[in-house]
């Protein structure tokens, strides 16, 4: 259930990405050819990048399409592949996405305390909403690698 969740969450971000790609062609048609444009606009395209970043996270580890040094996993037997797998997943992705959640959860909060919005003069309000996508992503996050966790060592004891 939990990939199927965060495969969802891929094609979720996959649209915001072309959501995203119109926006900035509309934006700069507008501001080169025409002269105008809106901060609200440019700000609505930075948190729709917040957006892309902050799914796009465990959606990349559900695909297996994170960064990792390839030089030396490739030539790992399929055993060894699946201990580091498990063991990055459970020392360094859960340790820290519990770290983020956890500051993130007050930074939420006190953005929602202060109904925080933009400080530019027409810029967007409800900046609070994107605020707490942060600790929502790395919850997706962590909850994907559990999910790794249990697949790889499923495969390590079959090895």
């Amino acid at each position: 259930m939990i990939d199927k969740t965060i495969k969802h969450l891929g094609h979720f971000t996959a649209f915001i990405v072309a959501v995203l790609v119109l926006l900035v062609v509309y934006d700069a048609t507008v501001r080169y050819l025409f002269s105008g444009g809106s901060i609200a606009l440019q700000e609505l395209e930075w948190h729709l990048f917040d957006v892309i970043i902050l799914f796009g996270i465990a959606y990349t580890l559900r695909e297996n399409a994170h960064v990792r040094v390839d030089i030396f996993y490739t030539s790992y037997s399929e055993k060894t592949k699946a201990l580091l797998n498990i063991i990055s997943s459970l020392f360094f992705i859960l340790p820290f996405s519990f770290l983020i959640i956890y500051i993130g959860l007050d930074f939420v909060a006190m953005s929602f305390t202060q109904n925080e919005a933009s400080s530019n003069p027409g810029g967007l309000e409800y900046r609070f909403l994107v605020k707490s996508l942060l600790p929502l992503s790395f919850m997706f996050l962590s909850l994907q690698a559990l999910s790794d966790a249990k697949t790889n060592f499923t495969i390590w004891k079959s090895l």
